[in-house]
């Protein structure tokens, strides 16, 4: 018996572990992850950007989370010499469109309280004299990090602050009752603990409903496809570049990211994905294309975004189509240029309603707090995450360190 089981070796999940034994010195956490290793999907498959936070409606979860987030980001990385580093961010608008969106969200971010000023052409030009446009937005604040590694980091923390990291470990079922929580294992092995704390990522709505708590809502799969420039593009940027999002969506469109490790990705694109887990092309899984199938908000969803979605998917399909969305602020790139790198896949929330989830989703029961939606920038907010939930276990759970 322990006190609380996190599910989940993401990065929410083990920073959550982690603020939970810092704060609560004693308290007995066990985190399960059902894969052999941590951060193997959203997190470990992502762009690595350490997000300012210019996108997001004030007043909002995703807002407030991000801000404070890209600070304790840094601060964390600083302390334990996790590799990363301060680019800044272009977004850059190319059509008169683009520019009244760009307006917009700069009056946004403005609002938001965050350090960011617009660029003229000319400017853009002795800026990043490889990237065309006609105006952009200078967020200087933006980073980049090696997630996994923070991960590792913590990780280790979190065992030698006394907690256990479980892998391999597949939850199968939950019992919630009211002196505790067991839970059950596919390989047999049966659990306890006095709390539950889900982190599940691409699975938060079946662990939920696990609980009771999951029938508004699905788990929707996007997946990212990201390309890998070659090396003669390593220099081809000295910001990350991105193009002007569709206020309508939740995606930000394919960019140019300087990688920790010194190469250059472009991507993601945001295409329907047959398979929670599947990154190739063809992965399809029948669990999860029938549970898709059954759910309303989903077929709300594509009739809803039909246009977009087939724009995306044309992306997805040939690859001249995606060079040329990289194309319009990135003339000099050719498709020789796109080299292979791993795709990932994005846990897209999605109500009943066929209504996206835009911003984080947390819910509870007696014993349990389940993260149903942590959407982009999730990764730069994990601290901060962890810390609500922190903050929420105490009202919940009455949770308090162990003298």
């Amino acid at each position: 018996m322990t006190d609380v089981i996190i599910i989940g070796g993401g990065i929410i999940g083990i920073a959550t572990a982690y603020t939970l034994l810092t704060r609560l010195p004693g308290l007995g956490v066990t985190v399960l992850e059902k894969e052999d290793g941590l951060s193997l999907h959203q997190t470990g498959r992502n762009s690595g950007v350490i997000h300012a936070g210019i996108y997001y409606a004030p007043g909002s979860l995703k807002a407030d989370f991000c801000r404070r987030g890209l600070a304790a980001t840094l601060a964390y990385c600083a302390e334990h010499g996790i590799a990363h580093e301060r680019p800044g961010k272009l977004i850059v608008a190319t059509s008169s469109l683009e520019l009244e969106r760009l307006s917009a969200l700069q009056s946004r971010a403005q609002h938001n309280g965050l350090d960011v000023r617009g660029v003229s052409a000319a400017e853009l030009r002795e800026l990043e004299p490889n990237i065309t446009g006609l105006a952009a937005i200078l967020s200087p604040t933006t980073g980049i990090v090696d997630y996994p590694a923070m991960v590792r980091s913590m990780a280790q923390r979190v065992v030698e602050l006394g907690g256990q990291v479980l892998t391999g470990a597949e939850v199968a079922g939950i019992v919630e009752r009211s002196d505790g929580v067991s839970v059950a294992l596919a390989d047999g092995r049966e659990l306890r603990s006095a709390h539950l704390i889900a982190c599940a990522g691409l699975h938060a709505d079946r662990i939920a409903s696990l609980c009771g708590l999951g029938d508004d809502f699905a788990i929707v799969p996007f997946k990212g496809e990201y390309f890998r420039l070659a090396a003669r593009h390593d220099s081809i940027v000295s910001h990350l570049i991105y193009p002007v999002p569709d206020p309508a969506l939740p995606f930000l469109g394919i960019h140019l990211t300087r990688m920790i490790g010194g190469y250059v990705t472009v991507g993601p694109n945001a295409v329907l994905s047959l398979s929670r887990e599947g990154y190739g092309k063809l992965s399809l899984s029948v669990r999860d294309m029938i549970a898709m199938a059954r759910f309303p908000g989903f077929w709300r969803v594509v009739r809803d975004n039909l246009g977009s979605g087939l724009a995306e998917a044309s992306n997805a399909a040939f690859r001249e189509h995606y060079l040329r969305a990289c194309q319009r602020y990135c003339p000099s790139l050719e498709l020789a240029d796109l080299l292979p790198h791993p795709a990932g896949i994005r846990a897209q929330a999605v109500m009943r309603s066929g209504a996206l989830v835009h911003d984080f989703l947390i819910r509870n029961t007696a014993r349990t707090i389940h993260i149903c939606s942590a959407p982009s920038p999730a990764a730069t907010s994990a601290l901060v995450i962890a810390d609500h939930i922190h903050s929420l276990a105490g009202k919940v759970f009455a949770l308090k360190a162990v003298a």
